[in-house]
């Protein structure tokens, strides 16, 4: 990784010169480059930590100001307990993953001696636009050079002392690697953004992480493909037949564990039957956590005749606005599903609600009922729709996938949280024996289009120990064709 001051086209054409080189590297080789970064960063702790809090004073003091959002002063917080630390394992879980580059997901047999393969291979040049969030350039590093994909970031000004810093570990430590510093490059000018979004050419895909602004602003001004969100509006439908201590237990996680978070819960739509028997109970547990309840009519009259007076006073009339609004703050907008004569038109006006209002991100339901459940989350357009767990589990982490380049509501290539696969895409491969196409038209040979197996074989494996033995084969063969 490099501090540049190139030219946004220099450090583009590098980026993607180095990509090629990256693409090619055998496993072993990336794997090392990551140990090295986590053994680097782990060393520089003090040092990364003392520069984000330089930042941090200067977000405080601008956040006073209104220059800055609280929410934002948030996430810039690397010294939050745990937070490094998730970051350095971060780090090494994406180097236990398994290679996602040359996986064979189709086999065809088109004609004796004839085979087609899809096999996945990297994307190319990633540019990584975000705000605050430091820890975004160890994620981005271990995902990109596991994937074999460049990256050119940029990162926001709250941020920049921690980003020269952590950049400059990275890029020493990447020094005794076989990866290419160029694959990586961390851009300090804000005025190199608007060329760099231009630059088709050399960058294959676009992933914003910031708020609405930052995102809507990147899409409107590239013909790059874009891979992001604008907002994380998600949404609770809790139900009467959900048990009471789930239902505190999953609201109150999905509110107030990062209400920073875009997989924070913002809106709780709640059956008109579970008002005075179940909510009261969330309600409570809620404005425990200091959370502010903005509540439509029924629920606020509901609440207001069972909680005390104290907690009933801290209620608040909820706005239209409100259930399009993604506060990322400790505030939940809360609406009520009018009793109906089926449980399924009530859920039919909770998922209208939600395909309306939220921004597809995730929405979770609460409820005993399966039949319901699986409905729900068949209905539900989002990335990530759950049954019976938080919002908060909305994660690349969580998910298993070490760390993440941030969680996609678009509808094509990668959805929800990506991780390795959603930055890689395919390739088609033909191995012939001098077949040429003109033996195939009408009245020639005929196309024999036969699936075939795919290549891993690995369910032939009798024990584990032969399927160890098989994996460390195929790893060789793989290293080989790479020539090393």
């Amino acid at each position: 990784m490099s501090l540049t001051n190139a030219s946004p086209e220099a450090a583009a054409r590098a980026a993607k010169l180095g990509s090629r080189k990256l693409a090619v590297l055998p496993t072993q080789a990336r794997n090392d480059a990551l140990t090295a970064i986590h053994e680097a960063l782990a060393k520089a702790r003090d040092q990364v930590l003392a520069a984000n809090a330089q930042d941090l004073a200067a977000a405080t003091k601008s956040a006073e100001s209104g220059e800055l959002s609280q929410s934002l002063v948030k996430r810039l917080d690397l010294g939050k307990k745990g937070k490094y630390e998730d970051m350095l394992q971060g780090i090494l879980d994406v180097r236990e993953l398994e290679d996602p580059i040359g996986k064979v997901d189709v086999r065809t047999l088109l004609d004796d001696g004839l085979v087609l393969e899809r096999w996945s291979a990297p994307i190319g040049v990633l540019l990584i636009i975000f705000e605050a969030r430091p820890e975004v350039i160890a994620n981005i590093a271990s995902l990109a050079i596991k994937s074999g994909n460049a990256a050119i970031l940029k990162g926001g000004k709250e941020s920049t002392e921690s980003f020269k810093v952590i950049s400059t570990v990275i890029s020493n430590a990447l020094s005794s690697t076989a990866v290419p510093n160029d694959c990586l490059q961390l851009v300090t000018t804000r005025d190199a953004i608007q060329p760099l979004l231009q630059l088709d050419q050399y960058i294959d895909l676009v992933i914003p992480r910031g708020g609405n602004e930052l995102v809507k602003s990147v899409k409107k001004s590239t013909q790059i493909p874009v891979l992001g969100h604008a907002d994380g509006l998600c949404t609770a439908y809790l139900r009467a037949d959900c048990p009471a201590s789930v239902a505190a237990r999953v609201i109150v996680d999905a509110k107030t564990s990062y209400p920073a978070a875009c997989n924070s819960l913002e809106t709780l739509l709640v059956d008109d039957v579970a008002l005075t028997d179940l909510l009261p109970s969330v309600a409570e547990a809620l404005l425990a956590k200091g959370v502010s309840l903005r509540c439509d009519a029924p629920s606020k009259t509901a609440l207001s005749k069972v909680l005390d007076a104290h907690s009933a006073a801290l209620l608040q009339d909820a706005t239209e606005e409100d259930y399009r609004t993604e506060f990322l703050d400790l505030i939940l907008a809360v609406k009520t599903v009018p009793q109906t004569s089926t449980p399924t038109a009530a859920l039919d006006l909770a998922v209208a609600h939600i395909n309306e209002h939220s921004s597809h991100h995730t929405d979770m339901i609460l409820t005993a009922d399966e039949t319901i459940a699986r409905k729900f989350q068949e209905a539900v357009d989002s990335a990530g729709v759950f049954w019976n767990t938080s919002t908060r589990m909305a994660d690349g982490q969580r998910f298993g996938f070490g760390t993440e380049v941030g969680i996609s509501t678009n509808k094509i290539h990668a959805r929800g949280p990506v991780g390795l696969e959603g930055l890689t895409i395919y390739k088609w491969r033909i191995d012939g024996q001098g077949q040429i196409s003109t033996e195939y038209k009408a009245g020639g040979k005929q196309w024999k289009h036969q699936k075939l197996p795919i290549a891993t074989h690995e369910r032939i494996a009798a024990t584990d120990e032969e399927l160890a033995v098989l994996r460390s084969f195929r790893e060789g063969q793989s290293e080989r064709r790479n020539g090393t």
